[in-house]
């Protein structure tokens, strides 16, 4: 006990000389003391125990086996005092019933065999590779080859003479999101797309394949949807509103996120005999992968068969939803998601990040039994269909829509996590704070070194002049997890965290717990410390006198991305920036009276819940009722998913895309709607500016 009390005000002493954004000094040493304690109590063997229960078996979203996992995760919250709901939502889920895929002397045989090593692999009820959201079809044509089938294969493709239009297309997986692969093979006008793994690129090439290796085996494939989510997420037969039992649905046939094309994904070993019978001229170096063929662009002289056919029913979603009331502020809720649903048994898609988010609830659960109690409400979620297009998560704000514009102070998102590097995305907004964050958790993988320091260690080079960076900045967030409909509908800042995760077996069979012990993190020491930035950060939003906004990063952000748009602008557009030049430097100028007004503010120790509720609010002052053009479901005019870059994120992408387009008439209105949305913002920040003035 002596012991234990020497170190506590060890941490205690040694914490003072570092702040901790949204805090006062005062309140430091206490606020160390809980998360030194919370740090301590993540169990490695409880993490392997979480993982072995929910990837035990295939359980994809729709299945009896997903809601045998909801429901175990419920079981545990509530054992361990969560107030803790399901919400179901009913969603158009579609699950292959017609799969083939032939041409003369050769049929695929779209299986991914069971390994004797690895018995996760054997188990009956896998669902068999697919592509969710392609269209059903019967289509027998020629085949080409369009590398990554980025818009730039497609022009080389035009280059060479080669059309697409009315053949089917095979692409590898890599380089962009797998659903803009089939987008615009259709909109070049193919009949059918095939994505194959190229050993290239996730099998020998790189390391020995699964079950010696971590590479994909021969017959691997990579399931996953093509949804067109940057359109909009969730059920495509409902936008903009709840899939409830009930509810109004658009006509399958008028979904704009559904491809009309079939669609096939499908393993090196099946695609090697369809590449093999392709003729024309040689695909150009960087096209050529790593088997042992002649790669040709095609066209293929005998055609192609190409079958795929779905249930395209409605089924159940189960959304796990646990709460921790808070004391003095229930109604600002901080919000921790990861989903639980998988393509297969998913160890680490998404068990991995589901097993810190059930490690960080029985923690809060055992400071609860202690005594604590949060100022804000906690709330954790467990959801159902992210594999499918983020469609439990869409859901659920789409229902709760009104009430999270009022509660919903910030979203923290995990999915899958390995070991390695951190890697971090999110709000501007957020960024110091975590830095702080990172600063106080230690690498597991580097002994003596924080987070923070193993990032900055990874990006010393000769562009930082060999000088680690003082901060790790944020990635901007596009899609591909459940923060989605947070920060880009609702306007809720929001992080994403988790550590490397092994890409080998992505979306495959061989996605499984002993693949996870072999090749990932078997002493589960970067699940252990993820669990502890969690941790970290929630006790830190949920307790801190002030929530932890700084908008002069935000403010450093927009003039970065502002100087790049403006680069790729000709003089002879007529793109006139004038105004939005003037709105980003009264923007700056509002981030400068805030950050005083804050530091103030904590010096005296005084935070009204106004001045909160009014940083906030930042956020969703990027909002625009519109939304972007032709997508008016993303209303976030500080970034969205790209259209044609799939998860990756467009910065300002109003004003970025019509340029890119060459669109200079949609680039001006797109430059005033924009500087509108930053003059409103920054009025907001002058709000919480006179806020932080106000004592409670």
């Amino acid at each position: 006990m002596i012991r234990a009390a020497i170190l506590t005000a060890f941490a205690a002493a040694a914490w003072a000389q570092a702040p901790i954004r949204g805090i006062p000094s005062a309140e430091v040493p206490a606020q160390v003391e809980r998360e030194t304690k919370a740090r301590a109590l993540p169990s490695a063997d409880r993490l392997r125990v979480y993982m072995d229960r929910m990837a035990s078996t295939p359980h994809i979203a729709g299945s009896a086996a997903s809601k045998a996992v909801a429901d175990y995760a419920a079981a545990q919250l509530k054992d361990w005092g969560f107030d803790t709901q399901i919400e179901r939502f009913d969603a158009l889920l579609p699950y292959p019933t017609t799969r083939l895929l032939e041409t003369a002397g050769f049929r695929a045989t779209l299986a991914e065999p069971a390994l004797t090593e690895d018995p996760g692999t054997a188990i009956s009820t896998q669902i068999p590779t697919f592509n969710a959201y392609a269209a059903s079809g019967d289509v027998t044509a020629q085949l080409v080859y369009v590398n990554y089938g980025t818009p730039e294969d497609y022009a080389l493709l035009d280059s060479n003479g080669i059309s697409v239009k009315g053949k089917i297309v095979i692409a590898r997986y890599g380089r962009v999101w797998r659903g803009l692969k089939p987008k615009l093979a259709q909109d070049h006008g193919a009949a059918g797309c095939i994505i194959y793994s190229d050993p290239r690129d996730d099998g020998f090439y790189v390391d020995n394949p699964y079950p010696e290796g971590p590479m994909r085996p021969a017959q691997g494939a990579q399931r996953g949807s093509v949804m067109d989510m940057a359109i909009y997420t969730g059920d495509p037969l409902t936008p903009g509103w709840a899939s409830e039992p009930g509810a109004p649905r658009l006509d399958r046939k008028d979904a704009q996120t559904i491809l009309k094309i079939p669609v096939l994904p499908i393993s090196w070993a099946d695609a090697q005999p369809l590449l093999e019978r392709l003729q024309g001229p040689i695909a150009p170096e960087p096209w050529r992968g790593a088997l042992a063929i002649t790669y040709h662009l095609g066209p293929s002289v005998v055609p192609v068969h190409l079958q795929v056919d779905f249930d395209w029913t409605n089924k159940p979603l189960y959304n796990v939803i646990a709460t921790i009331p808070g004391s003095s502020e229930k109604d600002k809720w901080i919000l921790y998601g990861n989903h639980h649903d998988a393509w297969v048994t998913g160890a680490s898609d998404p068990v991995s990040g589901a097993a810190a988010l059930m490690e960080t609830a029985r923690v809060l659960s055992v400071l609860r039994s202690q005594g604590w109690q949060p100022k804000r409400t906690i709330k954790l979620a467990l959801w159902d269909g992210e594999e499918y297009g983020l469609i439990g998560s869409t859901e659920w704000i789409e229902k709760h829509a009104q009430e999270l514009d009022k509660t919903g102070a910030v979203y923290l998102n995990t999915d899958s996590s390995g070991s390695g590097i951190m890697t971090a995305g999110g709000s501007p907004a957020l960024e110091r704070f975590l830095d702080e964050v990172f600063r106080d958790v230690k690498d597991p993988g580097v002994a003596g070194k924080s987070i923070l320091e193993t990032i900055n260690q990874a990006a010393i080079g000769p562009q930082r002049g060999n000088q680690a960076a003082p901060d790790a900045p944020l990635v901007a967030l596009g899609s591909g997890s459940d923060y989605v409909g947070f920060l880009h509908h609702l306007g809720i800042s929001s992080l994403n965290l988790g550590f490397g995760a092994a890409p080998g077996q992505y979306h495959s069979n061989y996605d499984t717990v002993r693949f996870f012990d072999k090749f990932s993190d078997g002493d589960r020491k970067y699940s252990v410390a993820l669990t502890q930035v969690m941790l970290t950060a929630i006790l830190r939003l949920a307790d801190g006198a002030a929530l932890p906004f700084e908008f002069e990063t935000v403010s450093q952000s927009i003039n970065r991305e502002a100087d790049e748009i403006r680069s790729q602008i000709p003089p002879t557009s007529g793109v006139d920036l004038k105004d939005l030049q003037a709105s980003i430097t009264a923007f700056n100028v509002a981030t400068r009276a805030f950050e005083a007004g804050y530091t103030a503010a904590l010096v005296r120790g005084t935070i009204s819940s106004a001045a909160n509720e009014a940083m906030e609010r930042v956020e969703r002052a990027f909002l625009t009722s519109e939304g972007l053009p032709g997508r008016g479901w993303y209303r976030n005019q500080l970034y969205a998913p790209g259209i044609l870059t799939g998860y990756t994120a467009k910065t300002l992408p109003g004003v970025r895309e019509a340029v890119e387009a060459k669109d200079w008439a949609e680039a001006n209105q797109q430059a005033q709607r924009l500087a509108a949305t930053l003059r409103s913002a920054a009025a907001q920040i002058y709000v919480a500016t006179q806020a932080l003035q106000q004592t409670r």
